[in-house]
C-alpha cells in the first residue's frame, strides 16, 4: 500500500478561541503545573475555559462529554497516554480537537506526534498548530492511539500499574519486564482481513498505531496513524534468552528481522486464544480474554500537532 507523505490536514490555522476546555488528570505533572496552564492560557486569550479536574483516568470520559455538551471547539487533554486515551475513546468521530498537554509517566502518543514536553510549547500547538485527522484502533469496543495487546505485554502493563508507576516511573516497565520473562506460549489463531495469518503458540499479540510504543521500544518500523491500518506484530520468544534477542534486535534494527516476531499490516483482525490472556491498551490493564476484535478507524480523531519536520 502507499501513502501520502502529507499529513491529513483539515485546517492550518488557529482555532477562532471559541469555547476552550481543560480536562486534567490532577495528580500528573508538566512544567509549573496547573496554575502555569491557567496563566498560560490567559495570556493566550483564553480567560476562562471550562475547567476540569479528575482524580483518575477513567474519570474522564464524563468530563469530555460534559465539555462537548457545552460547546467545546477545542479540549486540552492534560496527562499521559491512559489519560489520552480515555479522551480520545470519548472524542473519536465528533471533529472537536484534541490538544495533548503531556504530563503523565508515559507520554508515548505525544512523542510519536512530535508534541514537546514543554507546557508553553505544547499550549501554542493546541491554539495554533495544524490540525490533523488521525487514526485509532479499537479493541473490544474500545478506542486506542497508541497501542494494544495481550500476553506477555498485558501482564506487563498489569503489574506496572499495581504501584510501581508511580515509584519507578519508566523504570516500571523495565522491572515488570523482567519479571515475566517467562511468559508462558499459548495456542493462538490470529483471522487477519478475514484470512488466517497465524495459527501456533505465542507469547504476546500486539497491535500498534504508532511505531514507539510501551517502554519507548521501537516496534513497528513502518507504522503510521494516518494510513488506515494497525501493525499486527505476534511473538514466539518464550524464555529470557529469546526476549533478550527479540528487545534487542527492537532495539537495533527492525522488529521483523528477529526470528521471534512475525508483522503484518492489517484492517480487521480477530484473535482466539486457548486460554484466557490479560490485555492492555495505551498502557492501561483490562480484563482475562479468550478472544479479541481489533480494527483500525481511519480518521477518527482531529489531533493539535507541530509542523511536520523538513
Amino acid at each position: 500500500m502507499t501513502t501520502s507523505n502529507a499529513w491529513p490536514v483539515t485546517s492550518p490555522t488557529a482555532v477562532g478561541l471559541g469555547t476552550v476546555a481543560v480536562v486534567a488528570h490532577r495528580r500528573k505533572s508538566l512544567g509549573g503545573g496547573l496554575d502555569e496552564l491557567r496563566t498560560t492560557l490567559a495570556a493566550a486569550g483564553v480567560d476562562d475555559p471550562l475547567w476540569y479536574e479528575v482524580p483518575k483516568s477513567r474519570k474522564a470520559p464524563k468530563k469530555v462529554r460534559a465539555a462537548l455538551k457545552k460547546g467545546a471547539e477545542l479540549v486540552f487533554v492534560w496527562g499521559g497516554d491512559g489519560m489520552v486515551q480515555r479522551c480520545a475513546d470519548t472524542l473519536a468521530g465528533s471533529g472537536t480537537p484534541m490538544a495533548i498537554l503531556p504530563a503523565g509517566t508515559a507520554n508515548l502518543f505525544a512523542a510519536n506526534l512530535d508534541i514537546p514536553e514543554d507546557l508553553a510549547e505544547a499550549v501554542r500547538i493546541g491554539l495554533h498548530g495544524r490540525r490533523r485527522r488521525l487514526d485509532l484502533g479499537r479493541i473490544n469496543g474500545e478506542h486506542f492511539a497508541v497501542m494494544a495487546g495481550a500476553g506477555f505485554d498485558g501482564d506487563l502493563i498489569r503489574e506496572a500499574d499495581r504501584d510501581l508507576k508511580g515509584r519507578l516511573g519508566r523504570l516500571a516497565y523495565v522491572w515488570t519486564g523482567l519479571r515475566h520473562v517467562r511468559g508462558e506460549l499459548v495456542h493462538t489463531r490470529i483471522r487477519v482481513d478475514g484470512t488466517t495469518w497465524f495459527d501456533g503458540d505465542a507469547s504476546c499479540v500486539l497491535f500498534g498505531n504508532v511505531g514507539t510504543i510501551t517502554g519507548g521500544i521501537p516496534a513497528f518500523d513502518d507504522a503510521r496513524p494516518d494510513d488506515g491500518c494497525l501493525e499486527v506484530g505476534v511473538s514466539t520468544a518464550s524464555g529470557a534468552i529469546d526476549w533478550a534477542r527479540t528487545l534487542g534486535r527492537m532495539a537495533a534494527g527492525r522488529s521483523e528481522d528477529s526470528p521471534f516476531v512475525q508483522i503484518v499490516r492489517a484492517r480487521r483482525v480477530k484473535v482466539r486464544f486457548a486460554a484466557p490472556r490479560t490485555y492492555e491498551l495505551d498502557g492501561g490493564a483490562r480484563g482475562a480474554i479468550r478472544k479479541l476484535k481489533v480494527r483500525s478507524v481511519p480518521g477518527a480523531l482531529t489531533v493539535c500537532c507541530p509542523e511536520p519536520r523538513a
